[in-house]
């Protein structure tokens, strides 16, 4: 299993959680973004910058996807692809997404999206709490547990 993180909007925190999972397992983790991060040296760690624009991250890891391969992202339609290309999708919030629940939450994404678009006001996700990191770990070592 290698883990790819679309790692533009990840939280530090979560990408912390990362760093440590993949030291303690030796699994591969490649972060994708279209600026620099930072990750700590680590032969199994590393950083792929993409160019600028839109869907560029995303088209990058599902190009690179194989089936089994983990990716974090709390992009929904990515989480899609990944899980029809037969990868599994987490978010740094700890939801597992599945072919069972993902087509409803792109129905709530669109629709979120168009209340949005006709001027409604629908704010933004709550700031990443304890809970969100205490799931994400979770999810996180079961997965690296049935992987390994």
């Amino acid at each position: 299993m290698n883990i790819w993180v679309d790692a533009d909007a990840c939280p530090v925190a979560i990408r912390d959680i990362l760093f440590r999972a993949a030291a303690r397992t030796g699994v591969r983790l490649t972060l994708v973004a279209n600026q620099p991060l930072r990750v700590p040296p680590s032969p199994n760690v590393r950083m792929l910058q993409v160019s600028s624009g839109f869907d560029v991250a995303d088209n990058e890891i599902v190009k690179r996807l194989e089936a089994d391969d983990l990716v974090v992202t709390s992009d929904i339609p990515l989480a899609a692809e990944v899980i029809a290309k037969g990868g599994i999708a987490l978010s740094p919030r700890g939801e597992l997404h599945t072919k069972e629940n993902i087509g409803a939450r792109l129905n709530m994404r669109d629709f979120m999206e168009s209340m949005r678009a006709s001027g409604v006001d629908t704010g933004g996700p709550p700031a990443l709490g304890q809970a969100d990191r205490k799931a994400f770990a979770g999810h996180l070592d079961r997965l690296l547990g049935k992987a390994g």
